[in-house]
């Protein structure tokens, strides 16, 4: 399937590494010029370096996403290689640990700002092009956490449910624009960081540390799901990779969930 992105512009935050980095690597490989956003200078030269085609166009910028200056510097930086942003896809993000009796009015605020207001600054400074041109993309990454959060981390579940309703705001005020809106809510996905904190709690519990083995307790005790596995990053990053396609022009305002079945939500 052709998904009619190979003259398309792409943002992805938080690209240099992890899911954004799949995702990056994956709108490249459908013919996108990919902007890979790091926050240090060092982490974007390390995702560069470890690129395998060099046939992707793939550019870094650089900029810290949680003040109002390190998004321009980031829009600078887009401005100076010539390149307008047609698909923004608001990666970025970070799952604060904390719980309700001692979180700070501080923490509530930093969540809100990692997990809220760096999509947020970004679609302010990406959006009059869009409108200009008559087409876009935004996706939002957010977490099953929105639908059903859990009793921990409840800054980190409010923010991001903020986020995916924002999605719905956003969509509603870009009407008749040709600019869609949508949420990706991914469940656990199998990544180094999660092997690593699971091989943590395995040790404490006598779970076997064989990949697969522990793969198969995540689910039974943590993440019980139809398809009895997690998902991977590749078939998150397949599904925003679809939606910022013009062959999802359809599909606007919504909050699509990537976790085998996990929710039971109709």
């Amino acid at each position: 399937m052709d998904l009619q992105i190979k003259n398309k512009t792409a943002l992805v935050s938080g690209a240099h590494r992890g899911t954004g980095n799949v995702i990056a690597t994956t709108l490249a490989q459908e013919g996108s010029t990919v902007a890979l956003h790091a926050f240090t200078q060092q982490e974007a030269d390390a995702a560069m370096a470890a690129l395998t085609d060099p046939a992707f166009n793939i550019v870094p910028v650089v900029g810290d996403l949680l003040t109002d200056e390190g998004a321009q510097q980031v829009i600078d930086q887009l401005r100076n290689h010539g390149l307008s942003i047609d698909i923004l896809v608001n990666n970025y993000g970070s799952a604060l640990a904390g719980k309700w009796d001692s979180l700070s009015t501080e923490q509530w605020i930093e969540a809100t700002n990692v997990n809220l207001l760096s999509a947020v600054r970004l679609i302010q400074h990406c959006t009059p092009h869009m409108k200009a041109n008559q087409w876009g993309r935004i996706i939002n990454l957010s977490t099953i956490g929105d639908h059903q959060p859990n009793g921990i981390m409840p800054h980190y579940y409010a923010a991001k449910g903020a986020l995916s309703n924002s999605t719905v705001s956003l969509a509603r005020e870009l009407s008749d624009t040709g600019i869609t809106v949508n949420t990706v809510s991914p469940g656990l996905i199998k990544t180094a960081e999660v092997e690593r904190a699971y091989q943590h709690r395995a040790l404490k519990k006598g779970w076997s540390l064989d990949t697969m083995t522990l793969e198969q307790a995540i689910v039974q005790h943590d993440f019980p799901n139809p398809c009895g596995r997690l998902a991977t990053r590749e078939e998150v990053a397949d599904l925003v990779i679809f939606l910022a396609s013009p062959r999802a022009g359809f599909i606007n305002g919504q909050n699509i969930r990537v976790d085998g079945g996990a929710v039971r939500y109709v």
